[in-house]
């Protein structure tokens, strides 16, 4: 299908209250033998991990949501100028024969002047993994009393 437009669009731009209302019965799952909704075109959030990063003067930490890992199914790793986040969960099925195995691997740069050797890791009774390190002093900084 071409769509052509004309050399000058209307004042009011594009009518899209024109355009989109023959798209509508495509999107509500009526277009042939297929059936489908809108909700196919958007990704569930429930699954998504969430995560925050921090950096300022204080340190560097990074949370990351781990809920459905236990704190032994998790490795945390330093490789090179990234730390690198893994988790791998098994667990047998319950109604027959076979694993269910739920795994994620990310990696978050750690910022230049992060102390990467006192880089610490802990999981919070929510679920929360907490990736922190102080950053270096320098040599010019110096602490007041």
């Amino acid at each position: 299908m071409d769509f052509i437009l004309p050399p000058t669009l209307p004042d009011g731009g594009i009518p899209w209250e024109k355009v989109l209302p023959p798209l509508i019965p495509r999107l509500n799952g009526t277009y042939g033998q297929y059936k489908w909704s809108p909700k196919l075109l958007i990704p569930e959030t429930d699954h998504v991990s969430s995560t925050e990063v921090n950096c300022d003067e204080s340190g560097f930490v990074v949370q990351v949501d781990v809920k459905d890992f236990n704190p032994e199914d998790l490795t945390v790793k330093v490789i090179g100028d990234f730390v690198e986040v893994q988790g791998k969960h098994e667990e047998r099925k319950k109604d027959g024969p076979g694993f269910t195995t739920r795994q994620f691997n990310r990696r978050y740069r750690i910022p230049k002047g992060v102390h990467t050797m006192a880089l610490e890791s802990a999981v919070s009774p929510d679920g929360i993994l907490i990736i922190s390190a102080p950053m270096l002093q320098s040599e010019n900084s110096r602490i007041l009393t």
